[in-house]
């Protein structure tokens, strides 16, 4: 278990969602001098391929590719992410002790069933997380600073966009890590809905899409729902031409 102050914490239902979602973006924090750290919510025993040891040390070699200082898993029940008093105190305790700035969620609308409770689980508990008298422990209250979405199987429409053109093949050597999932010809399994060669290259084209709407090569969308302010906006409006 993870002890000490994090900059960044991502949090995905399932081992391999934040590396899908926000990898490159990790890779990029953590190469700027941030501490990030992930968490998974389920150790994803409902899915059809991989076995929950092999999918431990997926995540483990993962987070060691993404630069994370640790990983964590809460063994919050796969298909039944509830957001009910159990699961949110699981992740209010967990943003106490590790007091991130800033959490990476799934965006609240997607295909799969529970990554639309995880975004829902995690949204709650940040904002609880700040109350004094909710599970008053051994951490005190704590709120992070942003709450921020990434993109899963739907799209929407980005507050911002990173370029991780520079972190794109780290991105991609994470997301290989998980072998029992995704695209490998090598592994004895049945072929499911992420573990199609075009689902791999579905996660290419995303991120090239996004590099091309804002001119690099490669970029992650996001999404949050309150405004940013920008102190000085010429850098920010004169990266890309129209």
């Amino acid at each position: 278990m993870l002890a000490e102050h994090v900059d960044i914490l991502a949090l995905g239902p399932h081992p391999d969602d934040v590396e899908l979602g926000c990898g490159g973006t990790l890779v990029k924090l953590a190469q700027q001098g941030y501490r990030t750290a992930i968490i998974d919510l389920t150790e994803g025993e409902m899915g059809t391929r991989g076995t929950v040891a092999e999918r431990y040390e997926e995540s483990a070699d993962a987070a060691k590719i993404l630069g994370a200082i640790g990983r964590e898993n809460l063994q919050i029940p796969d298909a039944n992410i509830y957001n009910n008093d159990e699961n949110r105190l699981k992740i209010i305790r967990a943003i106490r002790r590790l007091r991130p700035a800033i959490v990476f969620a799934p965006y609240p609308n997607d295909r799969h069933p529970d990554h639309v409770h995880s975004s829902n689980l995690i949204t709650d508990a940040c904002f609880y997380a700040g109350l004094k008298k909710m599970d008053p422990g051994n951490h005190p209250a704590f709120r992070p600073k942003r709450l921020v979405y990434y993109m899963m199987t739907y799209e929407f429409q980005p507050t911002f966009l990173v370029d991780i053109s520079e972190q794109y093949e780290t991105k991609l050597a994470a997301v290989k890590a998980h072998k029992s999932q995704f695209y490998n010809p090598g592994y004895d399994g049945e072929e499911t809905f992420i573990s199609s060669k075009g689902f791999f290259d579905a996660v290419e084209f995303r991120m090239r899409h996004y590099g091309w709407k804002c001119g690099v090569t490669y970029a992650e969308p996001f999404w949050v729902r309150e405004a940013l302010v920008m102190d000085d906006i010429f850098p920010v409006l004169t990266r890309n031409k129209m």
